[in-house]
């Protein structure tokens, strides 16, 4: 039987009902998701899918990540709502290349563990599986692990094997709808240019999993854990001199502008730092910021590609000003101009929660 995947947390439980209740059957894993986006997230679950696989002993196959043709499939169908027309557009691709992949390793039965997640109908998708069975000879197998209990039992497994748990389906159209509704922002969707890694972002933890692998690996003892932070996101950032002027500046994380803008000039100058006549601002010159962090950037412009990482920021700040609340705005430049500047910050703080990796 060729099984579809599409997650750890429901397949691993998922798996292992099927091992109990079809001891005769070959089960051949297959992760073929396409609509799940962005790509990170698509790694980060396949990392944890395959881990999941190994433990049970179960082939895993990897199918294409055709993300175009996925976005063609739903075209018109972005802001259907979750278990509505697109998911079932979703269904039928997905089902059309596993059944495709199941003749061509011999099988002539398929399931998903989709059938487990509580964000998706059984009814849709036992429908559609039936009807991909009349139209191309493949038989679906449609289980119900959900009741009796199915959901808790399952939770239990995905805290017991420590599971990258998500918190969205998968697809761009899904999240998008799921942020707005929660008034959240969407910050699985920023990536820097210079790749730096944000915090509690898919990035941070897909090196978090690896990481975990790896300490299996070795046979380590670790425990993940979660803990509640003030997060930051930058959408825009410019220091303008004149009237259209932008100069080359690094803004470190955790710099806020509540207007947003602020006009003025550096007035005073205290220990290498120059301080703005506007909203706290303050400036540092890079020959300052390499002694203070050992680094030997020769512009500006390669430190905002090759930044430091947020935590050696946060460490600076905390040189600079030891108030562990501090949100001034700090920036960095080759030289400190003296003329009038315009400075505009557009930046969100927000309440979030990220998981920690503890060795034990």
């Amino acid at each position: 039987m060729l099984v579809h995947i599409c997650c750890s947390v429901d397949s691993h439980f998922f798996l292992e009902k099927l091992q109990a209740d079809f001891p005769q059957e070959k089960l051949t894993g297959f992760f073929y998701d396409p609509n799940i986006h962005p790509y990170s997230e698509y790694q980060l679950r396949l990392l944890d899918v395959k881990r999941s696989c190994k433990k049970l002993g179960i082939e895993l196959l990897e199918g294409e990540y055709d993300y175009e043709n996925w976005l063609q499939a739903v075209r018109g169908l972005e802001k259907e709502p979750e278990k509505g027309a697109r998911c079932e557009v979703c269904f039928d691709k997905r089902f059309i290349t596993s059944a495709k992949k199941a003749l061509e390793i011999g099988e002539n039965k398929i399931t998903t563990t989709l059938l487990v997640s509580p964000l998706k109908s059984q009814e849709q998708l036992k429908r559609v599986g039936d009807e991909f069975y009349e139209k191309h000879g493949v038989e679906f197998i449609a289980v119900d692990y959900r009741s009796g209990g199915g959901t808790q039992d399952q939770s239990r497994v995905t805290k017991e094997e420590q599971l990258y748990r998500q918190d969205y389906c998968g697809c761009i159209f899904g999240l998008t709808m799921q942020r707005e509704q929660q008034d959240k922002l969407m910050d699985e969707m920023f990536s820097p240019l210079a790749n730096t890694i944000l915090p509690a972002s898919i990035e941070e933890r897909l090196a978090l999993y690896e990481r975990r692998n790896d300490l299996e690996e070795q046979d380590v003892a670790y425990k993940i854990l979660k803990e509640k932070f003030l997060n930051y996101r930058l959408f825009n950032f410019k220091v303008i001199q004149g009237k259209k002027d932008v100069l080359d500046a690094h803004l470190l994380s955790y710099s806020t502008l509540p207007r947003g803008r602020a006009q003025g000039k550096v007035e005073t100058i205290l220990n290498d730092v120059h301080y703005f006549n506007r909203e706290e601002i303050r400036f540092v010159t890079l020959d300052f910021f390499n002694a203070q962090n050992s680094t030997r950037y020769k512009t500006t412009k390669e430190l905002i590609f090759n930044p430091l990482s947020v935590e050696k920021e946060l460490s600076f700040r905390h040189k600079l000003n030891a108030n562990p609340y501090d949100l001034t705005p700090i920036i960095v430049m080759d030289e400190i101009p003296q003329k009038k500047l315009t400075i505009t910050i557009d930046a969100k703080t927000y309440e979030d929660v990220r998981e920690k990796l503890i060795v034990i």
